[in-house]
Order: structure tokens, then C-alpha cells, then sequence
């Protein structure tokens, strides 16, 4: 699944000359870009034919399965739906199927490659770790677990994932929108139907807006406003305004959730050390690290 959604994600962040000069589409069939594009929507396809059978196979003949507060999952509820049209409307395999390939690549993906840039930033910088790991200490208070009524004091905790927001968000370049009409906007003419592309990475980094903005440093949000939900332009992870992320609550409680815990329960060690960790990031609609970060946790004694 992991493989399919680095392809799907590059695929979306691939340029394609025909987008912006029609005429010239013919240079996208010819060098390949329709034809993977299908190969990968097939075997996206494929996949999720696999899971809809795996789970209407363990329904068949189930009293578990008789209203939706029994349903194990996702796609247990959505198959549910399906099968006594609850919502006054019949929905088909096709908008299923839909419903599950947002929850793999919007649902999925961003919060494991969020995670991934947290704990590389966290190795890389071990007193920084050390502050945060203290406060999962304190807010823990000798419980194994931090749960998600632990996360509302954990206010360092918020500040590494913003910081990690600021410097990789998962969506360098957001999501690409297009003009209903024309407009002016700070002196320029923006015509109707124009392609508008938010360069967030550019704007996350920029110096008139952060101190030395290179740096990974959470301590800037300690004592600072700015948020994650839209309302402040320079840092714009989830989108802004009726067009934002949907799911940022979800993404948000899943990420802290995870994170607060890994650092809680585990130290954490890389072989050959921190100064071999590669930085870079891939290419596409989603920023993967460039080579996975290989780690070893280390349980914390008793």
C-alpha cells in the first residue's frame, strides 16, 4: 500500500504540459505519463477490490454485522450504509472505493510522513527531545500510556509539530484551486479559470516572516499565536478558509497521540549517527523523506 501511494502522490505532483498548453497533450501520452498513470489506478483498484471482499466475506452470514455501533471499521460502516441506504440514498461500490482511497492518501500517508520528518527533526536534535520526552514525563505522571486528554497540556509537544509543519508540510505546494472569475488581488489581475498554485514550502520559510527560518527550532511557538488552522497566512500546512483540509482535527489528535508516545516509552538511536541522516525529500504532491529513516527504539528502564 505504502509503494501504491508513493506513486499515486508522484504521479499527482508530476508536471504535465498538457494542463497548461492543450495542444501540446500529445507529449503526455508519448512519454508515458497516462499509461503509468492508468497502471497505478489499476493497481490502486485492484487493492481496493481486495479489502471490500476481504470484508463483505467476513459479513456474509455475521449477526455482528446487523447495525452500524457493531461495525469493526471503516469500510464495515461504509458497506453498512451501503447495504440499508441510511443516508435516504443508495451509494455505490465506486463512491466506496472513493471514500477509502481520500482515507489512504489524505487519511494516511500525510500523518506517517508528518511523523517520519518529527522524529528525524527529534534525533537530530537531542536536547530538543530531551525537553519533550520530560514533558510526556510530567503529563504522564507514572502512567504507561499518554492518552489523548493528556495532549491539551502538552504544550512543547504542539510547538515540535508545528515547527515540523513550518519547515516540511506534507503539502509543499497545497492543493491546487482555480478561479471561478476574474480578480484583482494586491495589484495583480488573475484572469478566470487561471491554475492558482500556493507555494506554502516558500511561504513556511520565508525570512521576513520567521527568524532564522532554516533552523528547526519549536521554541518560536512557545509564546507566539500563530496556528495551524488557516487563520495565519505564513504557516498554511492544511489550506485556509471553506476550501481547508477537512480532516485536520483527525490528523492533528492522530499525530500528537502517536508521537507523544514514541517519545515516551522509547529512546531513540540511529546507526552510524545523527550527521548521516539524509535530509532530503521527494518529489510530488506529498514530501517523502528521500531514504526512510531507520531507527532503533530503545524501551526507557522502569
Amino acid at each position: 500500500k505504502r509503494r501504491l501511494t508513493w506513486m499515486f502522490t508522484e504521479l499527482l505532483g508530476s508536471f504535465n504540459v498538457g494542463d497548461y498548453v492543450p495542444w501540446l497533450d500529445w507529449l503526455t501520452h508519448v512519454s508515458g505519463f497516462y499509461a503509468r498513470a492508468r497502471r497505478v489506478a489499476k493497481q490502486f483498484d485492484d487493492l481496493l477490490e481486495e479489502v471490500l471482499e476481504d470484508h463483505i466475506s467476513k459479513q456474509k452470514g455475521n449477526s455482528d454485522f446487523s447495525s452500524a455501533e457493531d461495525h469493526g471499521d471503516f469500510v464495515d460502516v461504509l458497506l453498512w450504509i451501503q447495504r440499508t441506504e441510511s443516508f435516504g440514498f443508495p451509494i455505490d461500490r465506486i463512491v466506496i472505493k472513493a471514500q477509502l482511497l481520500d482515507m489512504f492518501i489524505a487519511g494516511t500517508d500525510t500523518i506517517s510522513t508528518l511523523l517520519e520528518w518529527e522524529m528525524t527533526q527529534l534525533i537530530r536534535h537531542p536536547n530538543i527531545m530531551k525537553k519533550l520526552q520530560q514533558e510526556a514525563k510530567t503529563v504522564a505522571n507514572g502512567k504507561k500510556h499518554i492518552t489523548e486528554d493528556d495532549l491539551t497540556n502538552m504544550k512543547y509537544l504542539k510547538a515540535v509539530v508545528k515547527e515540523t509543519l513550518r519547515l516540511h508540510p506534507p503539502f509543499p505546494l497545497l492543493v491546487p484551486r482555480k478561479s471561478k472569475e476574474a480578480v484583482k488581488l494586491n495589484g495583480y489581475h488573475i484572469e478566470a479559470g487561471t491554475h492558482v498554485i500556493i507555494n506554502n514550502w516558500a511561504i513556511s520559510r520565508d525570512p521576513t516572516n520567521w527568524e532564522q527560518p532554516e533552523e528547526f527550532k519549536p521554541d518560536r511557538f512557545l509564546n507566539s499565536t500563530v496556528d495551524v488552522k488557516g487563520n495565519d497566512f505564513q504557516l498554511m500546512p492544511f489550506g485556509s478558509g471553506r476550501r481547508g483540509c477537512p480532516g485536520i482535527t483527525y490528523a492533528t489528535a492522530a499525530n500528537e497521540l502517536v508521537l507523544a508516545n514514541l517519545v515516551h516509552q522509547f529512546n531513540w538511536e540511529v546507526p552510524g549517527g545523527v550527521e548521516k541522516i539524509d535530509m532530503s525529500q521527494t518529489r510530488g504532491f506529498i514530501a517523502h523523506r528521500s531514504v526512510p529513516l531507520m531507527a532503533f527504539a530503545v524501551p526507557k528502564e522502569k
